[in-house]
């Protein structure tokens, strides 16, 4: 007992000190509030109160929390992570995120990893960890607990963007450790899905491409069920199983969210923003925007223009990040 006690006092000294060591690079890196491309599929944010809600839409990605906390809402699930434990997304969701923690003597910290298919399949099938079909829907966003490995992993990357050319030598290296750490976890066979959406087999990641690239379009379903070799059934059931939502719901959501962005952009008026984005309807539009955003377009879009307004004239701080159009 006494040698597994040494055992677990020694590791949480090792992730204690992989924790202050990005606290420090982040703080370094990130000096104001807001997010940077620390290297090409790094980025880091730092916050110092909580904010949001953000709407945007996840790219897959490994994200982990240095100091604070978050919650992200997808369809009706929430999931929450925070310094001990770990965000994995495997395919493009629509989500609405929420810093919970943040001060300006503790601020969040966190480090996002975007995880591309192409290294992810390759790690996966050299290491023999790449399962030749998911079996089951398995949900697309998951979190876990974040184990001194994982996070030595995070660590060795961060340390290399202080050196460019390093970072080009080594950085897919330490990526690919971390691939082959998240694969040898829990969280296994949802990597596995990142790999396999490349492939045309998997039909619930092809669906979402597929909603995804016409959104803007009526969405047939049985039709889409054929041209996927579904029952309309099937697809329904698998399909929400992955993304907490249906095809229509998912839909709406890409709709509305680009909507959101065309009218901060300040191009459009909100009818013409509707229309769009595949909206008839005017007034349908407008509910359904009040209804997700909490109020109509150009009254929410005055908001959130005073608030990004008053923060560039109080310290030139950027607004909550996305992913790139996403939440970590």
């Amino acid at each position: 007992m006494h040698a597994q006690s040494r055992m677990e006092a020694r590791e949480l000294k090792r992730v204690q000190g992989g924790r202050d060591e990005l606290a420090e690079r982040i703080t370094r890196l990130v000096t104001k509030d807001g997010s940077l491309e620390a290297a090409p599929g790094v980025d880091l944010f730092r916050y110092s109160s909580p904010t949001g809600p953000v709407y945007a839409v996840n790219e897959p990605s490994f994200c982990i929390i240095v100091q604070g906390s978050k919650e992200l809402l997808l369809g009706k699930e929430r999931f929450r992570y925070d310094a001990s434990r770990y965000l994995l997304v495997s395919a493009g969701l629509p989500v609405i995120g929420r810093i919970l923690e943040g001060t300006k003597e503790r601020p969040y910290l966190a480090v996002r990893i975007g995880l591309d298919c192409a290294i992810v399949t390759t790690a996966l099938m050299e290491t023999g960890l790449l399962a030749p079909r998911v079996s089951r829907s398995i949900k697309a966003i998951a979190v876990s607990r974040l184990d001194a490995n994982l996070l030595d992993g995070v660590v060795r990357l961060l340390r290399l963007v202080d050196a460019p050319r390093d970072y080009s030598a080594l950085a897919p290296l330490a990526i690919r450790e971390i691939v082959y750490r998240l694969a040898l976890g829990e969280q296994g066979a949802r990597l596995c899905q990142i790999a396999l959406s490349a492939g045309r087999t998997h039909r619930i990641a092809k669906a979402i491409a597929l909603v995804r690239k016409g959104y803007d379009k009526p969405l047939r379903i049985p039709s889409l069920a054929r041209q996927l070799g579904m029952s309309t059934s099937g697809l329904h059931h698998h399909f929400k199983a992955v993304t907490a939502m249906s095809p229509l719901q998912f839909q709406k959501q890409l709709r509305l969210q680009e909507a959101r962005r065309l009218l901060v952009a300040g191009d459009f008026d909100a009818a013409t923003a509707g229309y769009r984005v595949g909206y008839d309807d005017a007034s349908q539009f407008s509910r359904e925007y009040k209804r997700f955003f909490g109020e109509p377009p150009m009254r929410d879009i005055e908001r959130l223009r005073s608030r990004q307004a008053g923060r560039v004239s109080r310290d030139s701080r950027s607004v909550f990040h996305g992913t790139r159009g996403a939440t970590s």
